[in-house]
């Protein structure tokens, strides 16, 4: 996993820092605070891995065409990086939408907030999904 570059999509302050674990991991972690410059990035930089949170797109402008906040990177990502990981860090509230979100994008792994560190570890480093 040396080198590989993680992409931590930090759009609350619910997103948990992990940067610490992320380098002791080998992975370089680009911190992006909005899906526009995530998207931005793309274009310069392939991740290996994802981590964002989920939001369901209730009744609001996502609503309609898209399940949630990442639907629209997610498009983006599928032209940049297939084969990049996903890892949706999910309030407990919102897990019954994921499976919307599921049916349109692969998505590697579903953390439940408050996500703990040995959680994403065993998520990064056993290539095994959480759920």
């Amino acid at each position: 996993m040396s080198g590989k570059i993680l992409f931590s999509i930090i759009e609350s302050p619910m997103h948990p820092d992990f940067s610490g674990l992320y380098r002791r991991l080998g992975f370089q972690q680009v911190k992006l605070a909005s899906m526009r410059k995530a998207i931005s990035a793309l274009k310069t930089q392939t991740p290996a891995i994802v981590v964002a949170e989920f939001m369901y797109g209730y009744g609001n402008n996502y609503a309609g065409v898209n399940v949630s906040n990442l639907d629209v990177f997610l498009y983006s990502l599928q032209k940049y990086s297939q084969d990049s990981d996903i890892v949706l860090l999910v309030d407990k509230s919102e897990l019954q939408y994921v499976d919307k979100l599921r049916a349109l994008f692969p998505v590697y792994a579903v953390l439940q907030q408050p996500v703990n560190e040995a959680a994403m570890e065993r998520c990064l480093t056993r290539g095994e999904p959480a759920e």
